[in-house]
């Protein structure tokens, strides 16, 4: 039972990258990226805000590094996936995120001071190459031809913000209950992405795209953080970290029932390469270099 909290949120997180690709054509990608963190806060707001204002004198220390953390993990990563999804695949934008957890483990070496292993260097080369073949369709020649397809540039861009994030909010380590913390980023998340609503063109909420936010908002924004929240208490945070790798492998199999998109070589091989350096990454924990050890 106890792994049924992690595969849960993963599974909402893969069917929420489809569910990017669903909007197209349907919403615009600045109105689900406001609707659904606005709807989140308000389903939030009567079972939050009271608590919240109760802790305000250990909270106000850290407005800034929340605000941070809220434009980082929510707006910039979720609002990208929108913009992103009408250029690419959701095979795609699967096994481009799926190189998250290699990202964060090179931030923590170079900000937190964590020890560099043989794993983390082979991971970070074998993930990078899966996700190039991946971006190229199989070709790295046409990276240096023509480019990269803007749509998966956005994603790994957004995968860069949620990778910072994850790493900033492990090393912030502020003394704030983790609902109220994800309550006040959703909030950050409303107030920076107004603008942008304001201002960018709209579709309006119809039958057509009212389901897709409220999945957005009911199952990635809300059900899927707190069960992901629930599986760490209960596992540890390293052995639920392991169940993120399983989002690409769902996402490619979601996208291909509902979506109809085809799973081609490349994507096999660039996914099964960026999965394998993900696990090179955590397995593989030999040191880079050995302690030399003093003669007498």
């Amino acid at each position: 039972m106890q792994y049924a909290f992690p595969m849960m949120a993963v599974l909402f997180w893969a069917a929420n990258t489809v569910v990017n690709k669903m909007t197209v054509g349907v919403i615009f990608p600045a109105e689900i990226g406001f609707y659904r963190w606005l709807f989140a806060g308000l389903l939030f707001t009567p079972f939050l805000l009271h608590p919240i204002l109760r802790n305000w004198s250990n909270i106000r220390p850290h407005l800034i590094k929340i605000f941070i953390l809220g434009v980082l993990g929510m707006a910039i990563y979720q609002s990208l996936a929108y913009f992103a999804a009408p250029k690419t695949t959701a095979m795609n934008m699967g096994i481009i995120l799926s190189l998250m957890p290699v990202m964060s483990l090179g931030m923590a070496i170079v900000a937190l001071g964590q020890h560099v292993t043989m794993g983390a260097i082979a991971g970070i080369v074998c993930s990078f190459i899966g996700v190039l073949l991946v971006m190229s369709e199989g070709n790295l020649g046409v990276l240096l031809q023509q480019g990269v397809n803007l749509g998966d540039l956005m994603m790994l861009f957004a995968t860069f913000a949620y990778a910072l994030y994850s790493t900033l909010l492990k090393y912030w380590q502020m003394d704030i209950p983790a609902l109220q913390l994800l309550y006040l980023q959703i909030l950050v998340a409303i107030v920076v992405l107004f603008p942008l609503f304001f201002f960018s063109e709209k579709a309006g909420l119809n039958g057509a795209n009212l389901p897709l936010v409220l999945f957005a908002c009911v199952f990635a924004s809300i059900a899927a953080p707190l069960a992901w929240m629930r599986a760490v208490r209960s596992l540890g945070p390293s052995r639920t970290s392991v169940f993120f790798n399983f989002v690409p492998v769902l996402t490619i199999i979601i996208a291909a029932l509902v979506l109809s998109e085809r799973l081609e070589l490349y994507h096999a091989l660039g996914g099964g390469l960026t999965l394998c350096g993900v696990v090179l990454s955590e397995r593989w924990t030999r040191p880079l270099r050995k302690k030399r050890t003093k003669e007498y």
